[in-house]
């Protein structure tokens, strides 16, 4: 069982670092956020609007209770301007009214301005970790430290800084979906689930324009073969679907109205002046060839009682030296054959841990389905840290069906 952590236990001792970094960052910040008010104002506006639009924006952008100073103290600016940064993206499983709840989806991003370039890797919400002493699902760390407790979390394991934070509840996907006017998506497979939905609870393959409910069931979904695995990829792709749609509509306008809807649905510690520069640089992305997606290099076994997704570290550490270069990891996670011997110490239930491979959006897999009376994750999870019920899939089991 994973031992209960003393949220008092939080270290602010980088809280002072991050007052020096911040004030250096004010500078390029400054100009990032001139260059929108005046692109806002030849657009038509005026100045003095286009100045509190852009407050307006960074108010519901930046919740106090999650963008603090905590958070800012485990964020690392980039050397330069234009070095490549890592953004931390989670998609959390909280409902109106919860104060603790764990991330459902962490995915890693690097962010390559100067060359037009993304990478994404997924990392398992199930993941084993040590997190301040405590052995836990990697999830947990959102439960006891929130965000900070995430980025801690996901540096450790990867070796890598992050420069930015952004999360989304999954009530927020649908939104920013339907705001968008849908996503078009190309279904790999067909999908069925109709013990976590209640709506839609089936898509057919093929290219199609998701609204936010049927988005929400594409990217929660996982009643395949492996699990989270397909629904990781899923996410990755529904997340390469919006940059493209985005990022491809010649009107500028339409980039700042994305961003106004999208202000209440997620949090962030970027400023809506950086998000629209962001934007701006990636405008011409080859989202075919330029946006990289991996995951995590690892499997699903059982530890006592409880069902972990343990990570090949030394394979994971290839992997992050491949996307620190900049390079496709495609040919890697091709040939990859997970190295299932990185155990933890004893007691352990090893019964055929499965493995997966990294597969393409075009590969037909086959659908999974529970056999009648089973169980494959509908329920909702104990709330502790990562001890939850799970399946064979390495996945505790909380609501994957998004309605609560």
């Amino acid at each position: 069982m994973a031992k209960q952590l003393d949220s008092s236990e939080y270290s602010r001792n980088n809280v002072e670092r991050y007052h020096k970094r911040a004030a250096c960052k004010g500078i390029r910040k400054g100009i990032v956020a001139f260059i929108a008010v005046a692109l806002l104002a030849a657009l038509g506006g005026t100045a003095f609007a286009a100045v509190n639009w852009v407050k307006s924006l960074d108010e519901r952008l930046h919740n106090e209770e999650v963008v603090d100073d905590e958070l800012r103290a485990v964020l690392t600016e980039p050397a330069a301007p234009s070095d490549p940064y890592y953004v931390l993206l989670l998609g959390t499983d909280g409902r109106a009214g919860e104060e603790d709840f764990r991330a459902d989806t962490i995915i890693l991003v690097r962010v390559d301005p100067p060359n037009k370039r993304l990478t994404m890797l997924s990392i398992p919400r199930d993941t084993h970790v040590y997190y301040k002493g405590s052995e836990m699902k990697i999830n947990a760390a959102h439960f006891y430290d929130g965000p900070a407790g995430m980025i801690t979390a996901v540096q450790d394991l990867t070796g890598v800084q992050i420069s930015h934070y952004a999360e989304v509840n999954f009530d927020g996907l649908a939104d920013i979906t339907d705001a968008l006017g849908g996503v078009w998506v190309d279904v790999d497979e067909y999908m069925y689930d109709d013990e976590n939905f209640h709506h839609i609870v089936s898509l057919d393959p093929g290219y199609q324009c998701l609204n936010g409910e049927a988005a929400l069931f594409y990217c929660r979904c996982r009643k395949f073969y492996d699990g989270d695995y397909t629904r990781m990829r899923h996410q990755r792709e529904f997340i390469k679907a919006i940059i493209k749609q985005v990022l491809d509509n010649p009107d500028p306008l339409t980039l700042f109205n994305v961003v106004d809807k999208c202000a209440d649905m997620v949090t962030t510690d970027l400023s809506a002046s950086e998000i629209i520069s962001l934007a701006s640089e990636f405008r011409g992305i080859d989202v075919d060839n330029n946006i990289y997606t991996a995951h995590a290099p690892s499997f699903a076994a059982m530890l006592g009682e409880v069902s972990y997704v343990f990570v090949s570290q030394w394979q994971l550490d290839e992997l992050m030296a491949i996307i620190n270069r900049g390079e496709d990891p495609s040919a890697f996670m091709e040939d990859l054959v997970v190295d299932t011997s990185s155990m933890p110490p004893q007691p352990v239930t090893y019964e055929e841990p499965v493995y997966y491979e990294e597969t393409s959006s075009e590969e037909s897999q086959e659908t999974y389905y529970e056999p009648e009376g089973g169980d494959d994750g509908g329920g909702y999870d104990d709330g502790g840290g990562g001890e939850a019920s799970t399946d064979d899939g390495g996945e505790s089991s909380t609501d994957d069906g998004g309605e609560g």
